[in-house]
């Protein structure tokens, strides 16, 4: 297996996307139960309620976990640049940690402020990867 060591920043990326994902989930749980929803149900559309902003950062990351976990596994099995793949799972995973931090803290506007920014970084870097994975395919 020491063709994926070289792609190691990416494969960690994608590991601890997923704890994150994972670590959020009980918390979103609790938070909804705590307001006395039903198991599935979500939060009242306000962004000034913490419940509402845990629940979305977390289905926010079970949205965005598959395609960021799909192209990168892609463009480490296709032998993408482990530099650029290394380089673009990193910062997408950045992207995404500030955001979780922007995201349940309430920093700024729910729409158009610092969270879409970050989003948008992090969707850039996983678009290009999968250009690049498409790339090396044909």
């Amino acid at each position: 297996m020491d063709v994926f060591a070289d792609y190691g920043h990416a494969i960690a990326s994608v590991v601890i996307f997923t704890l994150v994902v994972l670590f959020l989930a009980p918390f979103s749980a609790l938070a909804k139960q705590g307001k006395g929803l039903a198991p599935g149900a979500t939060p009242e559309q306000d962004y000034a309620d913490n419940a509402y902003r845990l629940n979305r950062a977390y289905l926010n990351g079970t949205e965005t976990l598959p395609a960021y976990a799909a192209v990168t596994v892609a463009a480490i099995l296709m032998g993408v640049s482990p530099f650029w793949v290394n380089v673009l799972a990193s910062v997408a995973l950045a992207a995404r940690m500030v955001m979780l931090v922007v995201h349940i803290r309430g920093i700024g506007k729910p729409n158009s402020g610092l969270r879409s920014v970050l989003y948008v970084i992090g969707w850039a870097c996983m678009f290009v990867m999968g250009i690049m994975a498409l790339v090396a395919a044909f």
